[in-house]
Parts: structure tokens; C-alpha cells; sequence
């Protein structure tokens, strides 16, 4: 009887502790997404998407000294309301007033793995050594591990963009939040266990 006791209390404390551990892990889900660690580099790679933040923190990272030139990655084969990604991309650089250090890379990649291989052809004709990309924030841990992984022989560096709207840390405050937390760690999830073996 004494035996099945401490059995049973065994057993609550392991998952009691399994609990803790699981509530600690999804504590920090947000939080380990998150890389933000911009270094001086040759170029600052913009990856495509969210138009409205990624550019706008590479202009902010190039002012500050992080980059000599920015690389813009624009789908190529992309419509918005009738109008290319590409024209409108060409539109906002010859508009900007860092134009001069501006370049677009077409892709037509639609993963993030795709997409490095398509940016890889443009770092290879620019000769950068060492590349800081700018993404969104919840997108810099996967992104950076597939750099790393897929176009090797170059110094990354990462750099996030914010919104607010979209992303935070604290992802189980806002309902947002956390459809951008879990469609991001089935990502990040989906390369560290297929996509980066293959």
C-alpha cells in the first residue's frame, strides 16, 4: 500500500514538473524567435515581404553605418492591384533619397529557402562578403539558420522589423500575436526537421 503511494506521488510530481516545463517553453516561445543582433556588413539584404517595415529598418540600419549598400529582394513575377512588385519596388528606390545605394535582386522563389538561392545569384555578383539581413521579427531565427545553412560562405548578421500589429514576445497577450507564433514555430519547426536534411 506505502509502495502505490509513492507511485502515485511520483507520478503527480513528474506531471507537475512536465507542466512547469511546458507553461516555461511556451513562456519563452515568442522570445526565442526573436534574433536581433545587426553587425556592420557589406551589404543589408532585405527579404521579401512586408513592404511597409523591412525597407524602412534597412534605410534606418544604412544611415547608421550597418551597410555600405542595401539589396532590395522583390518577387519577380508579383502583382499588386494591377501593378508589378517590380515596377513599384523600382518606383520606391528611385524615389528614396539613399537611391544611389540601392539595388533590387528579383526572386521567384516563394519559401524562404528558395528565396536564399535566388539572393544568393545577386550576392555573388555583388561581391558582398558579409551580409546583414533585415526581415520581420518573428522571421529572423528561421531565416538566418537558413542562410546559414543554404548559401554558406558568407558573414551573416540579422536584424529585425518590427510591427506591432503582427508580432510581439508576449504572443498570448494578443490574438494576432499568437496565430503568428504558432504559424512560425510549424515553420521553423518544418526546416529544422525536413527541409534542412534534404
Amino acid at each position: 500500500m506505502k509502495v502505490q503511494g509513492k507511485t502515485n506521488r511520483g507520478w503527480l510530481l513528474l506531471v507537475i514538473l512536465g507542466g512547469a516545463f511546458a507553461w516555461w517553453l511556451a513562456w519563452q516561445a515568442g522570445g526565442f524567435l526573436l534574433r536581433d543582433e545587426p553587425r556592420p556588413s557589406d551589404v543589408i539584404l532585405v527579404l521579401a515581404g512586408e513592404t511597409d517595415r523591412r525597407p524602412e529598418r534597412a534605410l534606418e540600419l544604412l544611415g547608421k553605418g550597418y551597410g555600405r549598400r542595401v539589396m532590395l529582394d522583390v518577387p519577380n513575377h508579383a502583382d499588386f492591384y494591377g501593378f508589378s512588385l517590380m515596377d513599384l519596388a523600382e518606383s520606391y528606390v528611385r524615389g528614396a533619397p539613399q537611391a544611389a545605394a540601392i539595388t533590387i535582386c528579383p526572386i521567384d522563389g516563394l519559401s524562404t529557402r528558395d528565396e536564399s538561392k535566388d539572393a544568393e545569384r545577386c550576392l555573388t555578383k555583388d561581391g558582398g562578403k558579409s551580409v546583414l539581413i533585415v526581415t520581420s521579427d518573428f522571421h529572423t531565427r528561421r531565416a538566418l539558420s537558413i542562410f546559414r545553412r543554404e548559401v554558406p560562405g558568407h558573414d551573416y548578421s540579422i536584424a529585425a522589423a518590427r510591427d506591432e500589429v503582427q508580432f510581439g514576445v508576449r504572443w498570448w497577450t494578443h490574438r494576432q500575436w499568437a496565430k503568428t507564433c504558432v504559424s512560425e514555430w510549424m515553420r521553423l519547426m518544418w526546416w529544422e526537421m525536413v527541409d534542412r536534411w534534404r
